[in-house]
């Protein structure tokens, strides 16, 4: 079980929601009465002390909850997809949580989790003979199972 603790407080200035800015950014068409100085609110930011990695045993639970294999992958949640990739191998990159990497012994790929499309893109930096990156989409309307055969299959 991981161990979640507060790192941070953040304040946000209350200036930037005052009528004053909404001249600057048109997407606040609510007039906020101005103050005699600017509010502070707080906002909690949380980290997990282990890394932010799932613990084996929630990630076995994640893994246990998966539907079965024919069903298409927009019937999975987020957290058994996550887990799911771990299992074939990708990791999670720490600049983008939608993007997952894998190393395999024939090909290194990149994959993005899109809004409407997984995309897999072949990295040529990585071993093999691809002149160039190789990349390819699927639907989240496919299965999970023929969705991990053709990502598995490499270019």
């Amino acid at each position: 079980m991981s161990t979640i603790s507060i790192s941070k407080f953040i304040s946000i200035d209350a200036t930037l929601f005052s009528s004053k800015s909404s001249t600057i950014n048109p997407c606040f068409s609510h007039k906020f009465p101005p103050s005699s100085r600017p509010r502070k609110f707080p906002t909690l930011v949380f980290s997990c002390s282990s890394g932010a990695e799932l613990s084996s045993a929630a990630e076995d639970e994640w893994l246990k909850k998966l539907p079965e294999k024919k069903k298409p992958l927009y019937s999975h949640s987020l957290p058994c997809v996550e887990a799911w990739l771990r299992n074939l191998g990708f990791f999670q990159s720490k600049e983008d949580r939608a993007v997952w990497l894998v190393e395999k012994p024939a090909w290194h790929a990149q994959l993005s989790l899109d809004v409407t499309d997984l995309y897999i893109r072949y990295l040529k930096s990585g071993p093999g003979n691809l002149e160039k990156d190789v990349e390819r989409r699927f639907s989240y309307a496919l299965s999970r199972e023929d969705i991990e055969n053709a990502i598995l299959g490499g270019p």
